[in-house]
């Protein structure tokens, strides 16, 4: 009898833990897969083998999430994650039933050129923010959000990088406003439609990320490929689409830029700067949700830092998801060897235990709330 009572409790404990989600960890996250969680990185191919890296990382080190492409820039050719919808919802399948903690699958789909999901492997167009902005018809453009949305989670991807809220400043910016990337010159006009397409997004079931804070759209070349400096150029109105998004909250996330002002940090880019991230982003406009960074392998960054600098500076600075594209270099152990430097950074004091505990509560905040 006494046997009985024990089995009919075990199975009544493990009813109750099946019913807290369909992933769910044995036991409570040990330092290192609080980190894990931490990162977000790009891998390669369409199909993953049971011993693919990324799938290693997601298991062994717990990381938090996963970016995807169509193009492989590193090898200059069309042939990363994605060829067709059954076979792009069959791999984020296959990613997340390797995860204990659910992942955050994330794409650039902004519309217009910066579009994973092309009509060539067999996805709708899209409208680029330019024209949604020419258009200026924020239920169109809350439509196009939605729609998005819909083939994203159709896919299984829960996060969306966009929408892309620069403000138009120089047209000729090369990753900007020569792409159509931007809705408008107005600052109001893009805040307008910034939250039409991130509640457009939303109501889709998937995650929105406005970017590139403090704004991209007043430099004169592209951090991908080297520092980029907005001292002479950059204003405040350029905040006004970020403080819009946050007062109303219509975003779920924001990327930082890898832009240097040094009217306002002399020493170091958004990304890796406390006086960015933590003085304007958290205390001046209030935001209190999940930062993420802009691909830590663009040249603005590998160019002036090492790795476990550019890790230290970005931690603390306030930054709770470091974001590795692995596109424009293709590092099979990145997330190993971060996860690696950051742990030894806590345990010699250079980062707090407090500082990543932090960041694991608003990753898994955000997390709940899809």
């Amino acid at each position: 009898m006494h046997r009985i009572f024990i089995a009919a409790a075990i199975i009544i404990s493990l009813v109750f833990a099946g019913c807290s989600g369909r992933h769910r960890s044995r036991s409570a996250p040990n330092m290192e897969e609080k980190i894990g969680q931490m990162l977000m990185v790009g891998f390669r191919g369409t199909e993953l083998a049971g011993d693919a890296s990324i799938l290693e990382d997601i298991r062994r080190r717990n990381i938090g999430g996963v970016i995807l492409f169509d193009y492989d820039v590193e090898l200059g050719k069309p042939d990363r994650n994605i060829k067709s919808p059954p076979q792009l919802k069959g791999l984020v399948s296959r990613l997340q039933s390797a995860a204990s903690t659910p992942l955050l699958i994330a794409i650039d789909q902004e519309g217009g050129t910066v579009n994973r999901l092309k009509e060539k492997y067999g996805f709708s167009p899209t409208y680029s923010a330019e024209q949604l902005g020419e258009r200026d018809d924020p239920a169109f453009t809350e439509k196009s959000g939605y729609d998005i949305a819909s083939t994203l989670a159709e896919m299984g991807v829960n996060v969306n990088f966009a929408p892309c809220i620069d403000v138009n400043v120089n047209p000729d910016n090369p990753a900007i406003g020569s792409r159509g990337r931007s809705f408008s010159a107005d600052p109001e006009k893009v805040a307008l439609h910034g939250r039409a397409f991130a509640e457009g997004l939303g109501r889709g079931g998937v995650l929105s990320c406005v970017k590139h804070f403090p704004g991209h759209g007043s430099a004169y070349n592209d951090s991908h490929k080297g520092l980029t400096d907005i001292t002479d150029t950059w204003t405040q109105s350029e905040l006004v689409p970020f403080r819009s998004m946050i007062e109303s909250a219509a975003a779920d996330m924001v990327m930082t830029a890898h832009l240097v002002n040094t009217n306002i940090d002399p020493k170091y880019p958004a990304t890796l700067s406390e006086k960015f991230l933590t003085d304007i982003l958290r205390g001046e406009l209030g935001w209190d949700g999940v930062i993420v960074t802009d691909d830590m392998q663009m040249g603005a960054i590998v160019q002036e830092y090492s790795l476990s600098r550019a890790v230290r500076l970005s931690i603390n600075a306030g930054a709770d998801i470091l974001l590795f594209g692995n596109n424009l270099h293709y590092e099979p152990d990145i997330a190993e060897k971060t996860i690696a430097i950051i742990t030894e950074m806590v345990l010699n004091g250079e980062i707090s235990k407090g500082r990543i505990e932090e960041s694991y509560q608003r990753i898994m905040r955000l997390k709940n709330s899809l």
